[in-house]
């Protein structure tokens, strides 16, 4: 690549954008050449093709999640590559991420250098994952039988919300049918007889978020 890397940063809070700006300012080869409130506004930006790589948080104050807007993005033709910048390292949050076309996932308390590294693998055009990312997708790779699925984990993500099935079958367009059988291959999976436990199992271990 030639030139510097152009960066947008797309995360609701300024300070946070502040302090990002901040810190890459001071890399020669990196250029911050936008700044994004929301995942609509970064999708929007990212189209313009006036960016190289977007760091993306995960969760916005409403609307468009961030996994929503990786997705969105990176289905355009020659779309700049997405690094995702969050406080969450759950296995549904990590999944999500990953399958909606991420090239990278890194926690906000990388140090400076880990985050300038990780910005140049991904405008590389390589993945770039943080350790206790990668150990995380490395164990389900090794156990993938106890593994839960995606779609586990995100149907597991409502009930830690309090939704009911009913209300997951409508989420998730799925029949109310579908939703018990996640969970019972969830149960099974965790070694619990509740939705209770499963929540409670599931926290404990960071396969979702609460």
């Amino acid at each position: 690549m030639t030139g510097p890397i152009r960066l947008l940063l797309a995360d609701d809070h300024p300070v946070v954008r502040a302090g990002l700006r901040a810190v890459l300012d001071t890399e020669r080869d990196f250029q911050v050449v936008a700044e994004a409130p929301t995942a609509e506004r970064a999708v929007a930006l990212a189209a313009t093709g006036a960016c190289d790589v977007v760091l993306m948080d995960l969760q916005f104050g409403s609307g468009m999640h961030g996994a929503e807007a990786t997705a969105s993005i990176t289905a355009a033709p020659d779309a700049p590559r997405v690094l995702i910048l969050t406080t969450y390292d759950s296995d549904a949050d990590i999944l999500a991420a990953v399958e909606a076309g991420a090239a990278g996932y890194l926690l906000k308390d990388a140090p400076p250098e880990e985050l300038a590294a990780a910005v140049r693998t991904a405008a590389a055009g390589r993945s770039a994952l943080a350790p206790e990312v990668a150990h995380r997708l490395m164990d389900r790779m090794r156990t993938p039988a106890q593994a839960l699925t995606k779609r586990e984990l995100e149907v597991l993500q409502l009930v830690g919300e309090g939704l009911s099935n009913q209300q997951i079958s409508k989420r998730l367009f799925l029949s109310q049918a579908t939703v018990k059988s996640h969970l019972v291959h969830i149960y099974a999976k965790l070694g619990v007889d509740s939705r209770t436990s499963a929540v409670a199992a599931a926290t404990a271990r960071r396969l979702i978020r609460r």
